[in-house]
């Protein structure tokens, strides 16, 4: 017996010792890309398959090499669960020795790759989780948080409503971390500005049925109805609401909106709906560009989400090229010193994780304003990033200090 075990002792250290190897070997022969996201519910639309095509188009136009090492992307459907998101991260990091990972929409999940990340050292990118918990209490040396947070969401949104006499508010939110960092968020603003809260009721994600949701908050009298949830929950949320009649006594309010969202309900639907984006497709030359590029792929014009992934992707790379190592701590040191200029935004990372770069205050267009299929917002005004995103004294991050 104690031969035997002696033999299985040593026969785990040698399969450990070929499982490093593998990873080692993998580390030297190719970069490796993770997408770890929704790609079958009610965030697939807004990220989903298409976000793994935006990081491919950045992978091919950057040549398809690094540091003369191929580059590979890895893609895997979270189901919007923290255990297999954290497991597939710790899979790849360890086999197969995975350079950086995109931790896809759901701030639940992302939360938990950001601890993966940090315990294992490796760069991790969020474009679509929106809590501001991952450059606060929860910040970390190796996350990049790119696109948008709950903060700037609220200050832009929640400040503009509020500006325009929606005084009292009441929240629908999404029962996890990103619907209590939005509602939250939100909360703080509203009630700077002179507002109130009346109340808030919390839905479970993905969530089949409304109509006792919206009853709570038609009886609480507020002016403003704040949907503090994303996705497939907004587009459900905003249908039933409308079937209730909810929008004759209450104003509407999405606090994350995606592009996605308007083509599901339709102009006639969202007209009029004010909400803060990170990017839009028909801004300027440059992302028109990209639109047209990516449509050609996809036969979809892209989220902000999905032309972040391209921008991040494209980003980093340059950074790794820049560093001339993939060793997360030189990458990060890098990139927080690279200023950024691309059709998604300009501006740089700070030792936050934070990439602060400007947001826009978005409007949808009326039917009759609309020239077709994918037009769909109006400029509001721009919003500086160091306006929107939390200042120094705001921030809870303790390398940030």
């Amino acid at each position: 017996m104690q031969r035997k075990s002696k033999f299985t002792a040593l026969a785990m250290v040698l399969a450990a010792a070929g499982l490093c190897s593998q990873a080692a070997l993998a580390q030297e022969n190719k970069v490796k890309i993770g997408l770890i996201t929704d790609m079958s519910s009610l965030y697939a639309d807004v990220e989903g398959k298409n976000g793994g095509v935006a990081i491919q188009m950045a992978i091919d136009d950057f040549g398809g090499k690094v540091l003369g090492m191929p580059i590979e992307l890895l893609t895997v459907d979270h189901q919007n669960k923290a255990d297999i998101a954290a497991s597939k991260a710790r899979e790849w990091i360890d086999t197969q020795g995975l350079t950086m990972i995109f931790s896809g929409t759901n701030s639940g999940t992302a939360l938990a790759l950001a601890k993966i990340a940090q315990e294992k050292k490796r760069v991790m990118i969020n474009n679509g989780a929106a809590t501001s918990a991952l450059t606060n209490e929860n910040c970390t040396p190796y996350t990049v948080h790119y696109a948008y947070d709950t903060v700037a969401l609220a200050k832009g949104t929640g400040a503009a409503v509020v500006d325009a006499g929606g005084k009292s508010w009441f929240f629908l939110t999404a029962d996890y971390a990103f619907g209590h960092s939005l509602e939250a968020d939100t909360s703080a603003i509203v009630k700077a500005k002179g507002g109130t809260v009346v109340g808030a009721v919390r839905h479970p994600l993905n969530a089949s049925d409304f109509s006792s949701f919206l009853l709570q908050a038609q009886n609480s009298k507020a002016q403003v109805l704040g949907l503090a949830n994303a996705g497939g929950d907004t587009i459900n949320s905003i249908k039933a609401a409308k079937e209730f009649g909810i929008g004759k006594s209450m104003k509407l309010a999405g606090l994350l909106i995606f592009y996605s969202d308007i083509h599901s309900l339709g102009l006639k639907t969202t007209e009029g709906m004010q909400f803060t984006t990170s990017w839009y497709w028909d801004l300027n030359d440059e992302t028109r560009k990209f639109a047209d590029k990516f449509m050609a792929k996809t036969n979809r014009r892209p989220t902000e989400i999905q032309a972040a992934d391209y921008s991040a992707t494209m980003n980093y790379l340059k950074a790794v090229e820049a560093a001339k190592t993939t060793d997360a701590d030189k990458v990060m040191e890098t990139w927080r010193n690279m200023k950024m200029n691309d059709f998604f935004g300009a501006g740089q990372i700070r030792p936050d994780g934070r990439y602060v770069h400007d947001m826009y205050l978005m409007q949808v267009k009326a039917p009759s304003e609309s020239k077709g299929t994918w037009d769909y917002y109006k400029l509001i005004k721009k919003l500086p990033g160091e306006q929107v995103f939390a200042t120094k004294a705001e921030s809870k991050c303790a390398l940030w200090k």
